[in-house]
C-alpha cells in the first residue's frame, strides 16, 4: 500500500489533465499512488487518464462512476480505503 494516495476527480477535464497528472509523475516523492475519479466525463479525459495508466499500473488507477460531482469521488474513495490520506487536486479551476 502507497504511503500517500492522490485522489484526482476528473469530470470534462481534458484541457488540464495531462499537465497535471506530468506534474504528479514528475514528483521526488515515490511512494503515492494516483486514483482518477472518473465521474462520467464526455470528453477525452478518460482516454488520458488511460495513457498514464498504460505507462504507470503501478502508480495510476482509474475508477468510472455516473455523475455524482466532487463530493462523490472523494465520498466513493473513503467507504473503499482505511488510513487514505486524501488529496484532492481540484482540475476544474487548475491544477496544482
Amino acid at each position: 500500500m502507497a504511503a500517500v494516495s492522490l485522489i484526482v476527480p476528473i469530470y470534462n477535464v481534458e484541457k488540464y489533465l495531462e499537465k497535471c497528472l506530468q506534474s504528479i509523475e514528475k514528483q521526488i516523492f515515490d511512494d503515492y499512488e494516483v486514483i482518477l475519479v472518473d465521474d462520467g466525463s464526455i470528453d477525452n479525459s478518460r482516454k488520458i487518464a488511460e495513457l498514464f495508466i498504460r505507462k504507470d499500473p503501478s502508480k495510476f488507477k482509474l475508477i468510472h462512476q455516473e455523475n455524482q460531482g466532487l463530493s462523490g469521488a472523494g465520498y466513493y474513495m473513503l467507504q473503499v480505503s482505511i488510513f487514505v490520506l486524501l488529496i484532492v487536486m481540484i482540475i476544474w479551476n487548475r491544477c496544482i
